[in-house]
């Protein structure tokens, strides 16, 4: 499996494919990723779009690969507000149920702490759903410290969960 940085020429056609049938099948089994209902392809492309074409320094994406199959991705992006301009927020990690457990979400965060790092990010943030417990291992291991919960928050259905937020101090190192 490969992992790398995706540049501003942007994902292909049949990544952009795979991505959105990525994010499909882990809704669909229930994962916390901002989606009820899992998202439609054209919602998936206009996306990660977004993030490629944003300004240098703004985003990064980075995916995961298996024999030229797109099998995970995660990026952030920076805030907008100027008071928040020194910050970003990474706003999806996945990874496809067949390919988690072998170090694709740890491999992907690297990616993209450096390209936050290389870009003066000088906190990194993140939200998830409590019940997430992989995730929350996985973060507070790369060095995330939990800030603040909000209990019973994120509704699905007649479910309610609670979120976490996390940050990634950049400034000391």
């Amino acid at each position: 499996m490969h992992v790398h940085p995706v540049g501003p020429e942007g994902l292909t056609a049949p990544e952009l494919a795979d991505a959105a049938t990525l994010l499909a099948d882990l809704v669909t089994a229930g994962a916390a990723l901002g989606w009820v209902d899992p998202p439609a392809a054209a919602e998936v492309t206009a996306l990660l779009r977004t993030v490629w074409t944003a300004p240098p320094g703004d985003s990064a994406l980075a995916v995961a690969t298996d024999d030229g199959r797109l099998c995970g991705l995660a990026y952030w992006l920076r805030y907008a507000r100027p008071t928040h301009r020194p910050h970003a927020d990474v706003e999806k990690v996945a990874v496809a149920a067949s390919a988690q457990g072998r170090g694709l979400g740890r491999r992907l965060m690297t990616v993209l702490i450096a390209a936050a790092r290389a870009a003066d990010v000088e906190v990194l943030t993140l939200d998830l759903r409590a019940d997430n417990t992989r995730a929350v291992a996985l973060y507070e291991s790369l060095g995330f410290r939990r800030y603040g919960r909000l209990p019973r928050f994120v509704a699905v259905g007649s479910r309610r969960y609670d979120k976490l937020f996390y940050a990634l101090d950049l400034r000391d190192g």
